[in-house]
């Protein structure tokens, strides 16, 4: 699909783009609102560093529509919600879409909107109600011309790792991807694998979808996430989506400028670990 919006989003020289995600209230979970307690103070510090885009939710997206001027990111509009990030799990887990998601999104001003495709280790229900929910927002999306992100998301079981954790599992993730694809997916954002020099495989998986790579969360130095950046780039990846990785740094204003530089100026790791404050 061709959309227009999606001019906002890509970089027009890099062709690249990154996608801070501030949408983590959403969820409910206690853990993921450390960094962004106030929406306000996190979206204004974000307007300053200049991401190309900002991850909101319906009710959080006036905070950045609100903002006076051409030049501030792009919102991109979160549209689902579920309980699959608990430890341990409920024993009732869902995942909903909001029903006028698309429409709220052209309301808005949105360059696309996002929702979830989880794989959980024995609650194949999630996964059910995810394609349920990005089959109902494609037909949407295409009445509308709204461009559709949809998020493979290959997951552990809580019990193993006694927290939220991800599966860099390269088949796992491939499979997702394709799955993401063959349902009308306009963009795909997606786990790194476990092995960098895997990550072609995704890109292949995708086809001529652009691929934004998620940061997710953990305990990850500077060094390490700029060096695993330029390596997925380096694989064909289009950009990023980075959430807690930037909103939980000591300097999301200089983490933000690093990966913009590595982003679209093709800075090396260690100048661009110049632009935040204590390296």
């Amino acid at each position: 699909m061709t959309s227009y919006r999606l001019n906002r989003l890509f970089n027009p020289l890099s062709g690249r783009a990154l996608d801070v995600a501030v949408d983590h209230g959403f969820f409910g979970e206690p853990s993921f609102l450390k960094g962004i307690e106030s929406i306000d103070t996190a979206v204004g510090a974000l307007v300053e560093a200049n991401p190309d885009a900002i991850q909101l939710t319906v009710g959080q997206a006036r905070v950045l529509q609100s903002v006076p001027g051409k030049q501030k990111p792009a919102l991109v509009l979160r549209t689902d919600i579920a309980n699959v990030y608990g430890v341990p799990l409920d024993d009732h887990l869902y995942s909903h879409h909001f029903p006028d998601a698309v429409e709220e999104a052209v309301r808005l001003d949105a360059v696309c909107v996002v929702a979830n495709l989880i794989q959980l280790p024995g609650r194949p229900e999630i996964r059910e109600a995810n394609i349920k929910s990005i089959m109902s927002l494609r037909k949407d999306c295409t009445r509308y011309n709204m461009p559709l992100m949809v998020e493979p998301l290959v997951m552990q079981d809580n019990s193993v790792n006694g927290s939220y954790m991800v599966d860099g599992d390269t088949r796992k993730i491939v499979s997702l991807v394709r799955q993401a694809r063959e349902l009308g997916a306009d963009l795909i954002k997606a786990d790194p694998t476990s092995e960098v020099e895997d990550y072609h495989l995704v890109i292949e998986a995708a086809g001529d979808l652009p691929v934004l790579v998620r940061g997710g969360g953990g305990n990850i130095s500077d060094r390490a996430l700029l060096e695993r950046t330029v390596g997925v780039l380096a694989q064909g990846a289009r950009g990023l989506v980075y959430g807690r990785n930037i909103m939980q740094h000591r300097d999301p204003v200089g983490i933000t400028r690093a990966m913009m530089a590595v982003l679209h100026s093709g800075t090396s790791v260690d100048n661009a670990l110049q632009l935040i404050a204590g390296e």
